[in-house]
């Protein structure tokens, strides 16, 4: 077992999961005190690496693509202070930290784990139900539903229209986008790829990020519904972008390959019912359309 302990966090692998628990300093990101402990299976990690310093240095865990919805929805840009993937390491433990990258990468060759992308999410994601307040909007997640409520200083153009409450299966994708420098930045919920993009802060369908404290917090729910949509690589996607267009709208029997793709859907179902993204109804209704299309 490798085990590190620095005042922003603690990191602890048994062989076969990586255990992330954020510290108490005043340093640590509030995204990563909201989310809290998480344990990162080996299966869902593709590198692991110690940057040394002058002062302090850095160990940071790489993720297989795919495997981490909060990840997925950040795309990379998520601060590094908010980060739960990396941990700030004092000069003098150096050798504690090389020595907890040498166990994971021997994990990773002994148990010949690919680095390659994954078509379902190997993390869970944030329990739900949740609550954020940042920017111009107080938006909650039930799993089922996203409510957004505006605030005192949201544009009348987006308060003239009422609070939004918007279906989860109508949601086509989740945007994230911090602000930088100037430019403020958004959680915008799309349901038609098509849909003109305003400015956030005249979008009803999008909050809009000042930089504030809180404005990371947006990224843990989007994580949340992301979590809960089809994965953006898994088979049925691929299998709909190639099939040819006079083929899309004739009916036919399913193939052999969308069997294997609704048997894939159901093992995935399993997963997140065990692991409590989804409650028992949601997980009967899920199972329930995913036979009938059987």
């Amino acid at each position: 077992m490798a085990e590190i302990i620095q005042k922003d966090g603690t990191w602890v692998f048994d062989g076969e999961t990586l255990r992330i628990v954020p510290g108490s300093d005043k340093s640590v990101g509030l995204l990563q005190r909201t989310l809290g402990e998480i344990a990162v299976p080996l299966r869902a990690v593709a590198g692991i690496a110690y940057e040394p310093g002058r002062k302090t240095g850095r160990l940071r865990l790489r993720l297989r693509d795919g495997a981490d919805p909060l990840l997925q929805v950040t795309g990379g840009k998520l601060p590094e202070a908010s980060d739960p993937y990396v941990l700030t390491v004092e000069t003098r433990t150096s050798a504690v930290a090389e020595y907890m990258v040498d166990e994971v990468r021997n994990a990773l060759l002994l148990d010949e784990v690919p680095d390659g992308p994954v078509d379902t999410y190997l993390m869970p994601g944030p329990a739900v139900p949740m609550t954020v307040g940042a920017g111009d909007a107080t938006v909650t997640f039930d799993g089922r539903t996203v409510h957004l409520e505006w605030t005192w200083h949201t544009d009348e153009k987006k308060t003239a229209a009422g609070p939004v409450t918007l279906p989860l299966d109508e949601l086509t994708g989740v945007v994230w986008q911090p602000a930088r420098g100037l430019s403020d930045g958004c959680l915008r919920f799309v349901t038609s790829p098509n849909a003109p993009r305003l400015a956030p802060g005249h979008d009803p369908m999008a909050v809009e990020l000042n930089g504030f404290k809180k404005d990371p917090l947006m990224a843990l729910l989007a994580s949340a519904v992301v979590v809960r949509m089809p994965h953006p690589h898994a088979p049925h996607r691929e299998l709909a972008a190639a099939a040819p267009k006079s083929l899309e709208a004739a009916p036919a029997a399913p193939a052999a390959e969308d069997h294997d793709v609704l048997l894939r859907r159901l093992r995935e179902l399993g997963d997140l019912h065990r692991s409590g993204i989804l409650t028992d109804e949601e997980f009967s209704a899920a199972k329930q359309a995913v036979l009938k299309r059987l």
